[in-house]
Formats: C-alpha cells, structure tokens, sequence
C-alpha cells in the first residue's frame, strides 16, 4: 500500500484470506448473509384487472424502507429491448438457487444520446417481470445523477446512483472542516480490520487533508439525497454513492472517513463505489496489478464492516464496481471476498449487453450483418467525436482498428469473433470492441432501421445476452466454485 495511504502492516495476499467473517456485511436469507435478520426486505408483486386489461404492480414492503439484497447486478439496456434477456440469467441464477436482484440503470448522457426518458426503463423491466414472471425485487437506477439532472428521474426510479466524484477536492469551509475532525477523535485512533490483518491508523495532519479533500463531496451527496427524499419520502428508494470517476483511487484510510462524513449527513447508502486501483476500460478485461486490486477490495470489504457497526450505516452497505462488465481477471478475487467475507456487492454494468446486440445482428447474417457493418463503419467515421467523452476509460490503439472496407468483407463469423469478449480466439479485437461500445450514438441515429432489426434479430441477440450476462458475468462472481476464466 502506498506510503500515506493510513493502511499498515498489511501481509501478503496470499496470507490475508481469513475463515472469519466481518459482522455487518451480508444481507438476510442470502449465502454467506446472516439469516434471520428482522425486517428483511420483500417485493410482493400482484396482478390486478382493470377495464379488461391485466396490469402488474410492484410493491416493496420492508419496515425501514426498502434493502438492497445482498447480491445485485446493474444491467443497462441502452435501446430497452433486451430486459427479458437481462432477466432470464437472474432466473437462472435463481434456479441455481441464488438471488441476484436486477437494477435496471441508465445515466443522463445515455438518455440524451439515444433520445429516451426515464419511464421507458421502467417500462420495459416491468414488461419483462410480467413475461417471465418474476416474484423477487427488481429496481429502477438513475445513474449518476446530481442536483442539476436528477429531477427528471424522480417518478421513474427507485435507486439513485448520487454521483459526487466532481466535487472532489473541492475545499468544504474551513468551520466545516474543523467540526468535522473534532467530532471524530475515534478516526485518530488505530483501527484493527476484522478478516485482515491489516490496520488503519490516521494521523491529525492525514485526517484534515482527507477532511479537504472529500469532505464537500459527502455533503453534496447529503444535499441530493435529501432533494430526493423530500419528493419520494424516506426509505422509499435505495440510495448509492459513487466516487469513481476521479483521478485516483480513494485508500482505505479515506474511505472510512468518506463513509464516517456520509453518516454525519444521514445519507442512509446501500452501495458506495469508490475508484479502485488499476483501469476500468469499457467494454474489456481490467488492466492492473492483479494483487494488489485484491487485498484493495478486501480492505475495502472490511473498511465498510467497520464503518457499518461504528456509525450506524445500514447493515447491508456493499460495494458497487462501475464498468464491471467484462472484468473477467479480477473476477476471481471478487468472489474470494465474498465467500471469505460474507459479503455482498453491485456489479454494475451497462455497455456489454449493447454490444451483444451487435454481435446478435452480426450472426444473424443478412440485412443484420449488413446493419453491424454500417454501425462499425460510421463509428470508424466519427471515432473522435464518439471517444471523446469517454477519454478517460477506453485505450484504443487507431493503428489495429480494421478498416471499414476490410470489415466489409468478413463473414458474420469472423465479425461475431472480432467484437465478443474472448481471450482466447484469436480474431477477438479489444480495439473494435471498445469503439462500438462508445458508439451507441451510431445506432440510435439509425432510430427505426435499428430498432426494427434489434426485433428482427431478437432470437440471437437475446441468446447472446441472456449468456453473457449469466455465464461470464454472475457465474464467475456469484456462484460458489466458479472462479476460473470468464470467457472460458
């Protein structure tokens, strides 16, 4: 761990894996959760008949307001038509006897790229519990939202992704600051982590820096969470905190006293997802020091335990992992934590069922090719245009993406081989496939040519969906001896 990071003595990974488990992570009735646990959360869903038409309603019953299960899986559906798909992997979870619940997210920007609102996420998810008849809860995430677009996702959803990772470093006043760190002398004191052995001591001087640095984000969050409140009343809906989106990860160290200010401001998080160590690229595998991702996540773990039993945090608090999807090497440490552990966590994922939907066209063959094809081609045309708000999580090296008229001529093999996520073929471009998950602009300007081929193509697209979210996605994380390769 770096110098200054509060996080000493730690041993080896190979010698932190612990058989004990840390109290206060985990969720009731869930594998490796704590049964038992009064006021569990429970989403009862019923059919009513109203003028000749059967209507599903939805309604989450838990005393303290709703609680995210212990395993959750963010599943983003840019142009709302795979959400049967996305679900059908949680059922075949479920009928390996494993609840993940689906958080149906979308951001502001993916809405005004493709021209969609809010309710239309909502209304497609509810299309697919009513069609495979889902009895476990399901949410609604409005992703990475703040004070200025938040207003427009207040009906629709019930998860809010508070997303504050531009307010840090911005100074929170100087009072604020000094009644912060005196309110917290426990902070100053050496904490021994449960499960590791490692221990987080902070200094005065350490604690005032991290209290400047991340003290207003906390309070940023607390404002929105309580804008949000006020229009949805209180523990009416879930409620994370991301830091992701920042320069550098947050230590362990400065994650226990983010968590300690967000109590302070009675934000009630289920999920918190600060920014880990290594790139988090879109659409491809993590690039990283493997090691060292693994004992950050399990500090990580045992930071949240700690702060859950010392500052009255709910007790399912996790952790979220942005850009999740297609992680397949850490993978493997994920599902260690959380069998050591105990633990729970949201892998959140947005862009991988998008490019299934290309590589589902593609294999079609035909006027779907023909559509993949002029998606590649025009993203190939704009590629600066498209990358340009995603600088920051792809790498893409210009010299080793195929031309469009080299891509004209493939087979829709050799197109499907190019585009999915396998390590292990050959042809498989990480290029390619980081430039077409950037270019859903491309398709959604297509508007109905697009549109009618995703329900032309629906039998592979949806096959491809349905298996890369629950082979390469929940099986690796979620289910206990799954831990090898993802891609296979």
């Amino acid at each position: 761990m770096a110098a200054g990071s509060g996080l000493t003595r730690c041993k080896k990974r190979e010698n932190i894996r612990s058989s004990g488990r840390v109290k206060g992570v985990g969720g009731a009735g869930m594998p490796g959760g704590r049964p038992g646990l009064a006021g569990a959360p429970r989403q009862l869903i019923y059919t009513e008949s109203r003028e000749g038409k059967e209507m599903t309603k939805t309604v989450n019953a838990q005393a303290e307001g709703l609680r995210l299960a212990k395993y959750s899986v963010g599943v983003g559906d840019r142009f709302a038509h795979q959400a049967k798909a996305q679900l059908r992997a949680c059922v075949l979870a479920a009928e390996h006897g494993l609840e993940i619940v689906p958080v149906w997210n979308k951001s502001n920007r993916e809405h005004t790229i493709v021209g969609s609102k809010p309710g239309s996420v909502r209304a497609a998810a509810e299309a697919a519990v009513r069609a495979l008849q889902w009895q476990k809860p399901f949410y609604i995430d409005a992703d990475h939202i703040n004070l200025k677009n938040v207003d427009g996702f207040l009906q629709a959803s019930d998860f809010f992704t508070i997303d504050v990772a531009e307010e840090i470093g911005r100074p929170a006043p100087e009072p604020d600051v000094k009644r912060f760190v005196a309110s917290h002398p426990e902070l100053l004191q050496r904490v021994q982590l449960t499960g590791i052995d490692c221990a987080i001591e902070i200094s005065l001087p350490e604690l005032t820096r991290i209290a400047h640095k991340y003290l207003f984000a906390a309070q940023e969050a607390g404002r929105i969470y309580r804008h949000i409140e006020a229009a949805k009343g209180k523990g009416k809906f879930i409620t994370e905190v991301s830091m992701d989106e920042t320069d550098a990860p947050q230590t362990p160290a400065e994650l226990l006293v983010i968590l300690a200010a967000l109590a302070g401001e009675k934000v009630p998080a289920q999920t918190v997802a600060p920014k880990f160590t290594g790139r988090f690229n879109k659409g491809v595998d993590y690039v990283g020091d493997l090691k060292q991702f693994e004992v950050e996540f399990r500090s990580d773990v045992a930071v949240i335990a700690h702060a859950v039993q010392t500052y009255g945090l709910p007790g399912g608090l996790k952790l979220s992992v942005h850009s999740g999807s297609d992680k397949f090497s850490i993978y493997p440490a994920i599902n260690r934590a959380l069998r050591d552990f105990g633990a729970g966590v949201h892998l959140k994922t947005a862009g991988t069922t998008w490019l299934e939907e290309i590589i589902g066209m593609a294999e079609t063959g035909g006027s779907g090719l023909a559509l993949a094809k002029e998606v590649y081609a025009n993203a190939f045309a704009h590629r600066e245009e498209l990358c340009a708000p995603y600088a920051t999580v792809i790498d893409i090296d210009a010299a080793k993406l195929p031309s469009p008229a080299a891509v004209e001529a493939w087979s829709a093999e050799q197109f499907a081989n190019a585009l999915r996520h396998d390590r292990k073929c050959p042809e498989y471009n990480p290029n390619l496939r980081q430039l077409i998950h950037v270019g859903y602009k491309v398709a959604a300007k297509l508007g109905p040519r697009y549109l009618d081929q995703l329900v032309a193509c629906e039998p592979s697209i949806a096959r491809n969906v349905t298996t890369n979210l629950y082979e390469r996605h929940i099986k690796p994380i979620f289910l206990p001896e799954r831990v090898s390769a993802a891609a296979g």
